[in-house]
């Protein structure tokens, strides 16, 4: 059902390929002899007694009052558990996922999915806590209807886990019958994931093509994924490079498609393709990332390196793990002692930790790690240097003190200035300025060359309210870097309209498909009637781009409510509507279709419609400040203030740092002649965000109507608006 034949060869001349590993191996047996043994060759297999490592004996967990039992029929594999009613039932393990260090089973269920069970097998050894059964959600177990249950669209294999452990995956799903056909060139990670369909090679390689090609027939040559070499240049302490750095981080882009949190623009990827133009990575927001930058949910590692010194300077995956087998290229310091001189490095005077103890090792330090789905301890790729004191001012994690657990960052700070003999430089990544809304700090400061492109990037997106946004927008718009330019066309959307389409209208013809497409999210609210009749076509043209990425994910119910965003945007109400519709038939629930559907009605006159949307979203999510926000700018509409200052109270209170949460309802406070209630919602939102000019913009307007002007709020919104005019 799920499994598709290699493909014969490609005469020369047709497109290539996929002929599947086995067809690489008489050539390059080396190279298949280390892949065979690797994580990517075992990605994904055939459930059978050879590959399938849990105990299925007959095995019994409970958890939360829910049982699993795994259990065997001959050769097939099993487990009895409650399914997607809610009914135990028997269900059939098709297909193992992962090998270590936790291995996950794929049940079958109708429609062509494959689902991943929540009871996974812990592969590690028995000393280290392994060979057991262990739930993925030891807190709070999913239930039958929930996304995140076994049998839900957060466990679904086609969509969320099959293009990065199969080669070659088109997911094939219908959204009209709500089926997938999905097939793979290859069940798990080979050859042609990385170096693309391989038939022209192929026939080159048996004679059947000139051997003239300088790509020999690859889609991606080895040269396109070569390291560049690093070397010790007389007495300095870290090895360089004479190639071109950027050689080096184009040759990275093969793995940043799997090792990233992203969303796919195209059906199929291009091995070798610039991974921004296949490819949508989130940047560093809250949620995903602490505001220095460090890892928290499940990004994976593209994110954190992209951030590093050592891809700046050309250095990629391969340098420190091998290609085939995924191994460390070697093990300890010496790994590092590759380009950081062990003699400089590699010593107390530098780490400040006994030889040989596990202070000493380098990843201790630079490389913090954190544990996602219960045993998978993954290291921050950062590479960056701990700096405890900032960790205290930003509430972020610090690696000193997640080993000296009973010490204080404060105390990491004193030793590290013991033992280095100055204190902790006072570096600050832009984002982190930002997130702790610093108020003062020049715009122009934050993007600067200084930083990762996507620590600015990161920033970008909390300007929304600063004095000069525009500007910095517009500075990044022009850069050279592709993810700053995605952190422009992203934060568009904080701009009015003929700001954002002054700025973006040039990223409409940017090289990279990311970049183009987001800024035609923002741009697609553009009267079209207004734009030169070539400006037109091309933001269409683009717009259809944007839809058909949009299409692709048309199994997510998030999808479709950004589909309709964007034909609300361009006017089109009835499509709009027909988009959150079918949000809301793939999850009935889905809290974000209900708001914008409220939205839909509130525009066409449907109040009364409109409202009870919005009080089903809030039941739904009494946690979400979005739903609250709407429903109490809905009774505003409807003249019924009393009903409507509890929720956007409540709305204000669940988002802290939404400075539009906050003006809302102070103004909302005032109308209701609360005055003194609204100057003290705007104070203290003011503290939380001082660089929001609105806020206090506004607080100065209410302190003027309650005739009680504050020369101090009057005096610094004037140097605001100055140091902003002097702003380059």
């Amino acid at each position: 059902m799920f499994l598709l034949a290699a493909p014969a060869l490609a005469p020369a001349g047709d497109a290539a390929r996929y002929v599947g590993s086995e067809a690489c191996t008489g050539c390059h047996a080396d190279e298949a002899r280390r892949w065979q043994a690797s994580h990517h060759a075992q990605s994904m297999q055939l459930a059978s007694p050879a590959t399938v490592l849990g105990d299925f004996r007959d095995v019994r967990v409970s958890h939360h009052g829910q049982t699993t039992r795994f259990f065997r029929r001959g050769e097939a594999f099993y487990v009895r558990t409650a399914g997607p009613d809610g009914r135990e039932a028997d269900f059939q393990v098709t297909h193992t996922f992962g090998v270590h260090p936790l291995q996950q089973y794929l049940v079958a269920l109708p429609g062509g999915r494959l689902q991943a069970l929540g009871v996974a097998w812990d592969a590690r050894r028995r000393e280290e806590g392994g060979q057991r059964w262990y739930h993925l959600y030891p807190d709070a177990p999913p239930k039958p209807g929930e996304p995140v249950h076994w049998s839900g669209r957060e466990q679904n294999w086609n969509f969320m886990c099959a293009s990065c452990h199969s080669t070659g995956l088109v997911k094939n799903y219908d959204l009209q019958s709500d089926r997938y056909r999905t097939r793979w060139a290859e069940m798990a990670v080979g050859c042609e994931a990385c170096h693309g369909p391989a038939s022209a090679h192929l026939l080159w390689a048996r004679g059947g093509k000139p051997a003239v090609a300088a790509d020999a027939g690859l889609t991606v040559a080895t040269r396109q994924l070569r390291r560049l070499v690093f070397r010790y240049d007389g007495n300095q302490p870290i090895a360089r490079s004479d190639g071109d750095p950027k050689a080096g981080q184009r040759a990275g882009e093969t793995c940043f498609g799997c090792h990233s949190r992203r969303q796919q623009l195209t059906a199929e990827p291009r091995p070798g393709a610039a991974f921004l133009d296949d490819y949508r990575p989130v940047l560093i927001e809250p949620g995903l990332y602490h505001s220095d930058g460090q890892i928290d949910d499940e990004v994976f590692e593209y994110g954190s390196f992209v951030q590093s010194r050592m891809h700046r300077a050309g250095v990629t995956c391969s340098h420190c793990h091998d290609s085939h087998s995924l191994k460390l290229r070697t093990y300890g310091n010496a790994l590092c002692g590759q380009c950081h001189l062990p003699s400089r490095y590699d010593r107390p005077e530098h780490h400040g930790h006994g030889e040989g103890s596990a202070g000493a090792q380098c990843v201790s330090c630079h490389m913090p790690t954190k544990t996602y789905m219960g045993v998978h301890v993954r290291r921050d790729h950062r590479l960056a240097v701990p700096r405890p004191a900032q960790s205290a001012r930003l509430g972020t994690p610090d690696a000193c003190t997640a080993c000296h657990k009973d010490k204080s960052p404060a105390w990491a700070a004193a030793a590290i200035e013991r033992w280095t003999g100055r204190p902790e430089a006072a570096v600050t990544p832009p984002v982190a300025v930002l997130a702790g809304r610093r108020a003062g700090v020049p715009l122009a400061e934050l993007l600067s060359a200084e930083y990762p492109a996507i620590q600015q990037a990161g920033a970008l997106l909390r300007l929304p309210g600063s004095l000069g946004a525009a500007d910095a927008v517009a500075r990044a718009a022009r850069s050279g870097e592709g993810l700053l330019r995605l952190g422009a066309a992203r934060a568009l959307a904080g701009l009015a309209l003929p700001e954002a389409w002054r700025i973006g209208d040039s990223l409409l013809d940017d090289p990279l498909r990311a970049v183009r497409t987001e800024a035609a999210r923002t741009l697609a609210a553009v009267p079209a009637e207004r734009l030169p009749p070539a400006r037109r076509e091309r933001l269409s043209a683009v717009l259809a781009e944007l839809i058909a990425s949009e299409e692709l994910a048309a199994d997510r119910p998030e999808s479709h409510v950004n589909l309709a965003r964007i034909h609300a945007a361009r006017g089109q109400s009835e499509a709009a509507e027909q988009a959150l519709r079918t949000a809301l038939r793939l999850d009935t629930a889905f809290v974000p279709a209900l708001v914008n559907l409220a939205d839909l009605y509130r525009a066409s006159g449907r109040e009364a419609d409109g409202e009870a949307q919005l009080r089903q979203a809030v039941r739904l999510a009494p946690a979400a400040a979005e739903p609250a926000h709407a429903l109490g700018l809905a009774l505003i509409r409807q003249g019924r203030r009393d009903a409507a200052l509890p929720e956007l109270a409540r709305a204000a209170a669940l988002a802290p740092d939404n400075g539009r949460y906050a003006l809302v309802l102070a103004v909302a406070q005032l109308e209701s002649g609360l005055g003194e209630a609204a100057l003290a919602t705007l104070t203290a939102a003011r503290v939380r965000l001082p660089e929001d000019v609105a806020l206090l913009r506004t607080l100065v307007q209410i302190e003027r109507r309650l005739g009680r002007p504050e020369a101090a709020h009057q005096a610094e919104l004037l140097r605001l608006e100055r140091g902003a005019a002097a702003a380059p």
